[in-house]
């Protein structure tokens, strides 16, 4: 069954799919070479919404709701983001999409680094904006001015289900309160789509699996060295994560085998860059996409 998703019309279809063992969740328009864009914490699908019309005029534009987010399934385990991958990979066999360019935002970009090093051949390019690569010197020590408690807070077992449970308001508000820069950029109604995508005890404790899994992703991604040829940008804002990317970047050319990265950082930008700079991302998207890849 497909519906017109919440705010983008008729030209958009929001659906699921039996894949990799659980429903996914997804929302698709456009046509042309394949976009997957894939969010971050606390949010959903929703977070592309604003740029998602533009993509779709020259690219399939499909954004996915990740294991355990949204109105796709929420099962016990299975948050690491290798097997995340794997679940994207098999939502974009399943709609035959063949090679794409895989982008993700914050959790969604450790998924898109995972799914360019399990599947290179099948990513036309990959693009991970606003987060720290797993097992990198910056994700150990990130030197940047910014609050980043939360990481640890959400590893610890049972605890931020119980305290978060039936505050997701208070408690996600904080985080879009400091991750953008001016007023409006999240308002009350999309403050309620995103409280509603972790509604209940399993999206919940799903958010915070996702960073449980992360020891997980050190031993995956410090296993994966060998030559990846897949063109990799790093976006990140000025006042967040823009400032680790050179050092990033560096590091994954000559320890991690990448042979192609290239850095931007949205000048003022801060953390939930999709929905406070659409016009930036859109254009960085687009230019990335075009870029041709060294085989």
């Amino acid at each position: 069954m497909t519906t017109s998703p919440h705010g983008l019309g008729d030209a958009f279809t929001s659906a699921t799919a039996r894949v990799n063992g659980i429903t996914l969740h997804h929302v698709s328009g456009g046509s042309g070479p394949a976009m997957v864009l894939l969010h971050g914490f606390p949010q959903d699908w929703y977070e592309w919404r604003a740029v998602m019309p533009r993509l779709a005029a020259s690219h399939t534009v499909v954004a996915v709701d990740l294991r355990g987010v949204g109105e796709s399934d929420a099962p016990e385990d299975g948050y690491d983001a290798t097997q995340m991958a794997d679940d994207v990979f098999a939502l974009i066999d399943h709609l035959g999409l063949g090679a794409v360019h895989l982008v993700g935002h914050d959790i969604g970009g450790w998924v898109a680094y995972a799914g360019a090093r399990r599947h290179p051949q099948r990513v036309l390019s990959a693009t991970i904006l606003e987060t720290l690569i797993a097992g990198t010197g910056r994700f150990a020590s990130p030197g940047v001015d910014v609050a980043l408690w939360h990481g640890e807070f959400h590893m610890v077992p049972d605890l931020p289900e119980a305290l978060v449970s039936g505050r997701q308001r208070d408690y996600f508000g904080y985080f879009f309160d400091i991750g953008t820069r001016g007023r409006g950029v999240i308002t009350d109604a999309d403050l309620d789509h995103y409280v509603e995508a972790y509604r209940d005890g399993p999206h919940l404790r799903a958010a915070f699996e996702m960073y449980r899994a992360i020891p997980r992703n050190i031993v995956f991604n410090d296993a994966h060295r060998d030559l990846v040829d897949v063109p990799l940008l790093l976006v990140g804002g000025e006042h967040v994560f823009g400032a680790t990317l050179p050092d990033t970047a560096e590091e994954l050319r000559s320890r991690f085998g990448w042979s192609d990265v290239t850095v931007h950082v949205v000048p003022n930008g801060q953390h939930y860059l999709i929905e406070e700079r659409p016009d930036d991302i859109v254009e960085l998207l687009l230019r990335h996409a075009r870029r041709p890849r060294r085989d």
